[in-house]
């Protein structure tokens, strides 16, 4: 995103047991009897903010429950926070004080493009990366062997997405995105599914400017263009005006967003007749799936609010972390990187391993219909 940040990056040492200062011979971060430090990566600051602090309420939620059970290795861990604000110059200078700070692993990552700019600076520190959120394929242009994704790629959120609009007999497509890299990954990706479908016509592919007060002019040459469904790639503030445009233009098909705008108030300030047939492709929600219950009120209770989309993800990417060291041993970073791609586990998210590109072998998507002022589940064929 572009955002204006302030030259000075604000790290936040969340410390829940004692601290140290120095490295052990082997690489590993902080000494054999100092604490292990995790480092996640988010936005603290700018439009997308709520899901970063929510990213870090669920990791540190991790972390505490891993302290109160003895910790890793006899040693207790530490969250080490910087904001990226999902700005590629911020995220730049905060991962440089983030290796700074000794970290083990980086267990953050929500914009993809902020992300994308800091892998190598994690891999010239040897520090591996296991990307709770971010899941643009532009993370594995470098083909690093140290980046994991605990969600599915675009791609995989592309086809899923196809695969719906064909089931229910979708013809032409619009695709909208915002010019960042996650959303045109996904735009691209979908707009090659729906192609390979056979069934379903691309109207045209649009990119929008973010923070932009209307989108009166994309409404109309989406409507001219006779798509019957739109599929919007970026987040969720101009997802809301897009929506808003639509709907004033006459348009009444299908309006349906991906995972960046189905996390955070989308709905907020809509009318029911703008929400009229609102999907969205979405990673895990938390309050509407019955079999996390007991770990959304686990959350409730540390947090002091419901776990929102991304706190799953970010909540799994501390447990692989943590299990990673476990195995290894050691804090040593080449040992951790190589147990984090032996990762063979289940996780709240589901079955959790690894696939050799370092994306996730079984990801798992959500699709989403909005009920007016939230929404609910929609079953789909079994994913895998």
């Amino acid at each position: 995103m572009r955002l204006v940040c302030g030259a000075v990056v604000a790290l936040v040492l969340a410390t829940t047991g004692g601290c140290a200062d120095g490295r052990d011979p082997a690489g590993a971060a902080g000494s054999a009897a100092g604490t292990i430090r995790l480092g996640t990566l988010v936005p603290l600051t700018g439009r997308s903010s709520s899901s970063g602090e929510a990213m870090v309420s669920a990791a540190r939620m991790a972390v505490d429950e891993a302290n109160a059970r003895g910790g890793v290795l006899g040693r207790r861990i530490e969250l080490v926070v910087g904001d990226d604000a999902c700005d590629a110059g911020t995220a730049v200078t905060a991962a440089h004080a983030m290796v700074a700070q000794d970290v083990t692993v980086s267990v953050g990552g929500y914009c993809s493009s902020a992300t994308v700019p800091t892998l190598k600076i994690f891999r010239a520190a040897g520090v591996p990366m296991v990307l709770a959120q971010s899941n643009s394929t532009d993370l594995l242009t470098p083909k690093y062997d140290s980046v994991f994704l605990v969600c599915g790629t675009v791609a995989a959120e592309a086809d899923f997405a196809a695969g719906w609009m064909t089931r229910t007999g979708a013809r032409r497509l619009a695709v909208v995105h915002d010019g960042t890299s996650f959303p045109v990954t996904l735009a691209e990706a979908t707009v090659a599914a729906a192609r390979a479908s056979g069934t379903i016509g691309v109207a045209g592919e649009w990119e929008i400017s973010q923070g932009a007060p209307g989108y009166g002019r994309t409404a109309k040459a989406i409507i001219d263009g006779g798509a019957d469904v739109v599929y919007y790639t970026g987040y969720y503030a101009e997802a809301r005006q897009l929506v808003v445009d639509l709907r004033a233009r006459g348009y009444r098909g299908k309006v349906v967003v991906g995972d960046g705008a189905t996390d955070g108030p989308l709905l907020e300030g809509l009318s029911r007749a703008q929400t009229a047939d609102l999907y969205g492709t979405a990673m895990l929600v938390p309050e509407l799936m019955p079999e996390l219950a007991t770990w959304s009120q686990r959350y409730r209770t540390a947090v002091g609010s419901p776990p929102g989309p991304s706190t799953v993800e970010s909540y799994d990417a501390v447990t692989v972390a943590l299990d990673a060291i476990r195995r290894a041993g050691t804090t040593d970073r080449a040992a951790v990187r190589k147990a984090i791609a032996e990762t063979d586990m289940t996780a709240l998210s589901g079955p959790m391993s690894f696939n050799p590109d370092g994306t996730r072998t079984t990801p798992r998507f959500l699709l989403l219909h909005a009920t007016g002022t939230g929404f609910r589940v929609i079953p789909q064929p079994a994913q895998g």
